[in-house]
């Protein structure tokens, strides 16, 4: 499909292009063109206004429902709100019913996602049913299209089995995606452990639950000589941790959520529970610290953490309520909030995750693969139902205006403007 965006500002430290102001012109899925051009007859020409184009955005961290719970979000509907966030490619975590471990269900996800814009990459599971007994079958997931391995949001509490699974996973150089949470310290905790938890009257979720299994899971890596990626840090101290293993030359790459670099423990007071999210909000200090680790290359990449819940276990007391918000829409505006700037979203959100799984990254070059996204950083727009892609409704955003919006996606010689 062939397309022309006009006046659009290139972030993609990988091109020659970087930071200039240019045209881009898009014929049978491969950038023709950059510089200043005129229209043809038979493309659609798109006005960016200035607006920014980098390489497409990439989660390594969202879960759908497909197969077993559709009713929270299909492949259908989880793409079109990727679509929506500025997202080209997903790593689609297996915690599904049943749970993606083996190879015909890694191919099952494959079929279902053919011919769409957005990338639906499969991650298995480390572990049968998640239960950190007995191996998945790792290197036919692998063969069959797995790009990596996680149990999601369970972390793997045996040291033995933790480090088995690295072994194994060295031999045919498979990336392990690990949540990092220590249960026998962290017990049935909620919240962060804080003076506001004491306040609200909630045991709290001290960050050492967090902090020892990253230090175990560092050392493992060490002792095995592979590398291992933490899912989803929250606090300070993780950031200080996994800095100190990558000077020490440990094979360590790690991620954090949008929204814990921006929400605070403090918005649990209302007990709002689509703020309840794993890990826990946590203090001010974790979120400076953590953003200070995307500036200094310890923290490799930035995640949705898009978990889409029905209404019925989110619009309960805060106690029961499951764990998880949507947020494949509201990652860009989040990043904004949060001061990031356009270079390093590029690099933390389209150029790493990609890195970190071994694909193939997207150049904004003249005769490459055309895979990108344009976002216009001060255009506001009204997140509600109507705007709402997905099946679920859980976000604490939904109802608020918010700054930063993607006006155009493209991948898979297709494109969607917004």
């Amino acid at each position: 499909m062939n397309l022309l965006v006009k006046n659009v500002t290139i972030a993609d430290p990988q091109s020659k292009f970087n930071n200039q102001q240019c045209d881009v012109r898009v014929a049978n899925g491969k950038i023709k063109n950059i510089g200043k051009l005129i229209a043809d007859k038979n493309e659609t020409v798109f006005d960016a206004q200035g607006a920014f184009l980098t390489p497409g955005f990439f989660d390594l961290n969202c879960v759908a429902g497909d197969p077993g719970f559709e009713t929270k979000e299909d492949i259908q509907t989880l793409t079109a709100t990727a679509k929506a966030g500025g997202f080209t490619g997903l790593a689609l975590l297996p915690q599904a019913s049943p749970v993606v471990q083996s190879k015909s269900q890694v191919e099952y996800i494959i079929n279902r996602a053919k011919n769409n814009l957005v990338d639906v990459l499969p991650v298995g599971a480390i572990s049968q049913n998640r239960e950190a007994k007995e191996l998945a079958e790792l290197f036919d997931m692998q063969q069959a299209g797995a790009v990596a391995f996680s149990d999601g949001d369970r972390a793997l509490q045996d040291d033995g089995f933790m480090s088995r699974a690295l072994q194994y996973a060295k031999g045919f150089d498979a990336l392990l995606m690990v949540y990092p949470e220590n249960k026998s310290i962290a017990g049935k905790s909620q919240i962060n452990e804080s003076k506001n938890s004491v306040l609200l009257g909630m045991k709290g979720l001290p960050a050492l639950a967090e902090e020892m299994h990253i230090a175990r899971d560092i050392f493992l890596a060490s002792y095995n000589e592979t590398k291992i990626h933490i899912s989803n840090i929250s606090t300070a101290g993780a950031v200080a941790l996994i800095r100190k293993a990558k000077k020490d030359g440990v094979q360590v790459s790690c991620d954090v959520t949008a929204h814990h670099l921006v929400f605070t423990e403090e918005l649990l007071s209302d007990f709002d529970s689509n703020y309840k999210v794993k890990p826990p909000l946590r203090g001010k200090a974790d979120v400076k610290a953590l953003i200070a680790g995307l500036k200094d290359g310890t923290i490799d990449a930035i995640t949705s953490q898009h978990r889409p819940e029905e209404i019925e276990f989110k619009n309960v007391e805060f106690e029961i309520a499951h764990y998880g918000i949507i947020a494949l829409q509201t990652v860009l505006p989040l990043l904004l909030k949060a001061g990031l700037d356009i270079a390093l979203i590029a690099e933390k959100l389209a150029i790493n995750p990609r890195k970190l799984l071994n694909l193939a990254v997207p150049v904004i070059e003249e005769g490459a693969e055309a895979n990108f996204t344009v976002f216009n950083t001060t255009e506001k727009w009204l997140y509600n139902a109507a705007s709402n892609h997905s099946k679920s409704a859980n976000s604490p955003l939904l109802g608020t205006e918010l700054t930063g919006k993607v006006t155009l996606v493209y991948n898979n010689n297709q494109f969607q403007i917004s």
